[in-house]
């Protein structure tokens, strides 16, 4: 999503234009079409997860190609049914997304156990992540991807900070390597009731910290910079609010994803 992004503000192609295009979305219509970020992401998550999880747990590999096809092409199709891209934009988001896994896949064990393992990973992996934040955001004049640029950075360290905690606590055990690939358990009414009560208490708990996070990191943000915070809308646009605002607050959203809300399900028996 960050190469998409920046690369978004590089090439700098318009939407489609309407007319002739009907555009059944207009919230982010002042980002650029070139390449479509939500193929890429249509694209990277599901041939990710097919790649990370077979083998790992017994399901036909057929099923999870044909998740993958209509997870990808829905996501594709539905951009340019909606008017904000093009064909070729989709397809070249399509591309993009695999070549970024092609490159990235065979380090994906490296980069891991770096996180995993490495003493001051945390603190690298917050510093690049802020310094390609402030990258983008010297790219191009004020547009949407800028905070979503900034909050997919944010979300990526708190989640790898969150993991680094849970290694370092020994909360995060992989199975043993002779009980692999894992048997998917059968679903019972206990189970899909845990299930959904997982899901409900996790998104309260990722709602509040995202509620708190941007109420505190706002005001913050603007008196440390000396910002009139008055018009909040007009505030968030400068680079000195939103950057950290989106940064801070998404951060701690991903680190109470990976670590604060695993612990919760530990102590309250939903593990």
């Amino acid at each position: 999503m960050y190469l998409g992004q920046c690369t978004k503000d590089v090439i700098r192609w318009p939407r489609p234009a309407s007319p002739p295009v009907v555009k059944l979305e207009v919230f982010y219509n002042s980002e650029y079409s070139m390449p479509s970020t939500h193929a890429m992401s249509g694209t990277a998550i599901p041939l990710a997860l097919l790649l990370l999880s077979y083998g790992r747990w017994q399901y036909p590999l057929m099923f999870g190609l044909i998740l993958a096809f209509c997870w990808c092409s829905l996501v594709c199709c539905s951009r340019i049914y909606m008017g904000m891209h093009s064909i070729l934009d989709v397809i070249a988001g399509f591309l993009y997304a695999i070549l970024i896994l092609v490159v990235f896949h065979p380090l994906v064990d490296l980069i891991d156990n770096f996180n995993l393992t490495y003493k001051y990973a945390p603190l690298i992996i917050i510093s690049l992540h802020l310094a390609l934040g402030i990258f983008s955001f010297t790219l191009d004049t004020w547009s949407t991807s800028r905070g979503d640029t900034a909050q997919i950075l944010g979300c990526g360290a708190g989640v790898a900070c969150g993991s680094h905690v849970n290694y370092i606590l020994g909360l995060q055990l992989d199975p043993p390597p002779h009980t692999l690939p894992l048997s998917l358990s059968s679903l019972t009414v206990t189970v899909f009731g845990k299930a959904i009560l997982r899901l409900l208490i996790g998104v309260i708990v990722l709602l509040l910290t995202r509620v708190a996070m941007k109420k505190a990191t706002i005001p913050l943000a603007c008196k440390m910079f000396r910002i009139p915070h008055a018009d909040v809308r007009r505030a968030r646009q400068r680079m000195e609010v939103e950057l950290p605002y989106r940064y801070i607050t998404y951060g701690m959203v991903g680190f109470s994803l990976m670590f604060i809300v695993p612990c919760l399900f530990h102590f309250i028996g939903l593990s």
